[in-house]
């Protein structure tokens, strides 16, 4: 069991489109930074965490030809673009793609790719399932328990799964999350940059949450070029924290 990480850039990526800042130009191949997404995988069963802009470079670069479902953590345009693209994945399982998402996101959808529930051919199928904070998402036999986390005003999904917990686009982590995420392995925390934002967490932010949960291992992810190269900012952290990758896989136990 483990999680891949497909993306861990912020909503534009690194790098950015014409910018010439250390991190935008790096050769560095971790300074390659596709939109935040990852993928939870459990023997054969495939669930995709997210549907961003780059979806479908994702399923091309890891080779994936068949998912199980996917979670959408929030309706944002840099975690939901790529949905038109499990058209292939509908058509070779012969599936409506199930799609797990809070109300308030399935009602986007339906009015955004109104197209993908009507019988207008070749569409994608799309079997939404909402659920809310509190549920339990099973994946070939593991439990995936949804958190919330609010990133700004908008409450979002999280998730924990065996002793990981992903949770993107942070920048508050209610009391209850909080007593949700005792006993970590891994948490995967989103970094936007050394400032925050009145919706993201800044590095301290994230630093604190990372002491406050204490987890084993922590990897930083959601991340801007503003943080500088890969290197730069790894050498940086304290120990037991990390930077992601694209590519990079965690083992769940």
């Amino acid at each position: 069991m483990y999680l891949h990480l497909l993306g861990t850039a912020t909503s534009q990526g690194v790098p950015v489109i014409g910018c010439r800042c250390v991190a935008c130009t790096s050769t560095d191949p971790r300074d390659q930074r596709l939109r935040t997404a990852a993928m939870l995988c459990v023997g054969d069963a495939r669930l995709a965490i997210d549907a961003g802009p780059d979806f479908r470079a994702q399923m091309l670069a890891t080779g994936t030809d068949r998912l199980d479902g996917i979670l959408l953590t929030h309706e944002h345009n840099d975690h939901t673009a790529g949905i038109d693209d499990v058209r292939p994945f509908c058509f070779m399982q012969r599936i409506d793609m199930p799609v797990y998402c809070l109300p308030r996101v399935a009602t986007e959808l339906r009015e955004r790719f109104a197209y993908a529930f009507t019988d207008y051919p070749g569409v994608p199928k799309l079997d939404v399932r909402e659920m809310t904070f509190g549920d339990q998402l099973r994946v070939d036999g593991l439990s995936v328990e949804l958190l919330r986390v609010d990133h700004g005003k908008l409450p979002i999904f999280g998730f924990r799964a065996g002793d990981l917990a992903y949770l993107t686009d942070v920048k508050r982590l209610p009391e209850a999350t909080l007593d949700r995420l005792q006993n970590l392995g891994t948490l995967v925390i989103s970094c936007l940059n050394y400032h925050g934002t009145h919706s993201h967490l800044s590095v301290d932010e994230a630093l604190d949450y990372i002491a406050r949960i204490a987890p084993r291992r922590a990897v930083l992810f959601h991340l801007s070029h503003r943080l500088g190269p890969h290197a730069d900012f790894a050498a940086r952290l304290p120990d037991g924290v990390e930077l992601g990758f694209d590519g990079m896989k965690l083992t769940l136990r």
